[in-house]
C-alpha cells in the first residue's frame, strides 16, 4: 500500500470511490513483461513519471508510483496504481480528467444509423460537459469495437441523472480502471483501444 504524504490535500469523502475487490489484469508475458517492468524500475524518476503519465494524467499519481519503485511483479505495480487512484485529490482528479481530452479514434461506421448515432453521441456528450464541467470517461476494456458507441451513449445518458458528487466518484472509478488496464499493457507491450476520451467529434478514442 502506498503511503500518503501528510502535506498533500486529501480528497473529500464524497469524491473518493469505494474500494471494490482487487481485480486482476491480464498477466504480462513472462520474459517480455519482466524486461519491461525492469526498465520501468530502473528508469530515472522523470522518465518513469513520463511513462506513467500515459496511464493517468495526474502528475501526483505518476510521482507516487515512481517513488515506490522497484516493483517485484505486475500485481504489485497494479496494486500501487489502485492505491494512488484511491488517493486522488479533487485537484488531481481535475488534472487527470483534463488529460483525458487527448483523443484518438472511434471505429468508423457508415450508413444512416451510424450517422444518427454519431449525432446523438455528440449531443449527449455536450450535455454531459455542460452539466459536469469535464469530459466523459469510461473504461471499455474487453468490449468489442462494434459495441463501443452504443455502450458509451447508453452510459452517458444513465450518468446524466447523477448528482455532481456522485458522478465525480464514478469518473474517478472509471479513471482507476482505465489506468489499471494501461499499466498492464505498458508492461505487457500490448496497446489497444481502451477508453473514451472526448466525444465531441465522436472519432475520439485514444489507443492506450
Amino acid at each position: 500500500m502506498l503511503s500518503r504524504p501528510s502535506d498533500s490535500p486529501r480528497t473529500p469523502p464524497a469524491l473518493r470511490p469505494s474500494r471494490p475487490p482487487a481485480q486482476r489484469a491480464p498477466a504480462a508475458p513472462g520474459r517480455i513483461g519482466a524486461a519491461r517492468l525492469d526498465r520501468l524500475n530502473a528508469a530515472p524518476p522523470g522518465a518513469a513519471e513520463d511513462a506513467l503519465l500515459a496511464c493517468c494524467g495526474s502528475r501526483r499519481w505518476a510521482r507516487l508510483i515512481a517513488a515506490h519503485r522497484p516493483y517485484p511483479d505486475l500485481d504489485a505495480l497494479l496494486a500501487a496504481g489502485d492505491e494512488a487512484s484511491y488517493d486522488l485529490t479533487a485537484a488531481d482528479l481535475d488534472e487527470a480528467l483534463a488529460g483525458e481530452a487527448v483523443v484518438g479514434r472511434l471505429p468508423v461506421a457508415d450508413g444512416p444509423g451510424a450517422r444518427a448515432a454519431h449525432t446523438a453521441l455528440r449531443a449527449a456528450h455536450a450535455e454531459y460537459q455542460r452539466r459536469f464541467g469535464h469530459v466523459f470517461v469510461i473504461c471499455l476494456d474487453g468490449l468489442h469495437p462494434a459495441e463501443m458507441r452504443d455502450r458509451v451513449l447508453a452510459e452517458i445518458h444513465a450518468r446524466l441523472d447523477n448528482e455532481k458528487d456522485v458522478e465525480r466518484v464514478q469518473a474517478a472509478e472509471e479513471l482507476r480502471r482505465i489506468a489499471r488496464g494501461r499499466l498492464a499493457r505498458l508492461i505487457a507491450g500490448h496497446p489497444q483501444v481502451s477508453a473514451i476520451k472526448q466525444v465531441s467529434g465522436i472519432k475520439r478514442f485514444r489507443p492506450a
